[in-house]
């Protein structure tokens, strides 16, 4: 990984990708006691900054590869980006997902085209079922972060986060990146390190599924204490990947963790103030900006990483408005 990759996903991205901005809200200013920016991921084409990552390793690919189809292990998010690139390159999709999965987001990536085998995720294991599935029907599998062209289009991201900081004469500040596998996390930091050194990539999890804060505490790939599932589906991952760990243990400060209800007060902060739809997963950076007491950088730019989120959790978000 580097950043002539980045640079080149960037290219083949362009024209294709919503160039997402920077945002601000006093309101928000005054509650973390710092000066606080918004990159609006959950505005990206699927409502996720996957998108990027799909469509650049879907673009990658030798066209006669890339024909045959691809395969996909997500959540949702992912599932999402992997199906709307695959559509839009004619190409069969098929997407491995959990069973308890959101329902919005199994709807969605079928709507969008993909084939969807559920799965349950306690009990089966997806990648001796995806395993089956590519080599019966010569399917390409994408891997939601531990793959190169997928890091790179994330990356993306990261390059823009540079261009509109120096734009706005910030020369230091954190930047919080809601990180389940690291994908998008060690794309920024890759990004940040060549077009913008003085900002530091932190990576945002939630609490009791903070496998990558424990990790990088410790030097080494190290899983969590949490149970299969939770609030934030779409952060939640057994452990940092084999490629993006060395990249952050390398490049990313220390990680934070934030508890649920902080992660809902961030989604309905996020909506009263910048009119801003978040599913929790995405709203966890926003959430350290606000609350977490690790932070001491004057500004913060922080990522919502996507904003694909039921009703039933949404209102329990804005409940927390009182």
């Amino acid at each position: 990984m580097n950043i002539e990759m980045i640079r080149a996903a960037a290219a083949r991205l362009h024209g294709h990708i919503r160039r997402t901005p920077l945002l601000s809200s006093p309101a928000l200013d005054d509650i973390a006691g710092r000066r606080v920016l918004v990159k609006p991921e959950c505005l990206q084409h699927t409502g996720s900054f996957k998108y990027r990552g799909a469509r650049a390793a879907l673009s990658a690919l030798d066209p006669d590869t890339r024909a045959r189809g691809v395969l996909a292990f997500s959540s949702g998010n992912h599932a999402q980006g992997i199906a709307r690139a695959a559509g839009e390159y004619g190409v069969p999709a098929v997407i491995v997902m959990p069973r308890d999965a959101p329902r919005l987001k199994i709807d969605t990536t079928r709507a969008l085209g993909a084939e969807v085998v559920l799965y349950d995720r306690g009990r089966e294991d997806r990648a001796a079922i995806g395993a089956a599935l590519a080599k019966e029907r010569g399917l390409t599998l994408i891997r939601p972060y531990d793959e190169p062209e997928v890091i790179a289009g994330q990356g993306t991201c990261g390059l823009e986060i540079a261009e509109d900081a120096r734009a706005l004469g910030i020369e230091t500040a954190e930047v919080l990146s809601c990180c389940g596998g690291g994908g998008l996390s060690s794309g920024i930091a890759l990004a940040l390190e060549a077009e913008a050194p003085g900002l530091t990539l932190r990576t945002v999890e939630p609490e009791a599924f903070d496998d990558m804060k424990r990790s990088l505490a410790e030097g080494r790939i190290t899983g969590h204490c949490g149970p299969e599932g939770g609030l934030c589906d779409a952060i939640l991952t057994p452990q940092p990947g084999e490629i993006t760990f060395p990249i952050l243990a390398r490049l990313a400060g220390p990680g934070i963790a934030v508890s649920d209800d902080h992660a809902l007060r961030a989604m309905a902060l996020a909506f009263q103030r910048l009119k801003l739809v978040a599913e929790p997963g995405g709203a966890v950076a926003l959430a350290a900006a606000l609350f977490s007491p690790e932070i001491r950088a004057g500004t913060v730019i922080a990522t919502i990483s996507g904003g694909n989120v039921e009703a039933d959790t949404f209102t329990r978000a804005l409940a927390t408005l009182g």
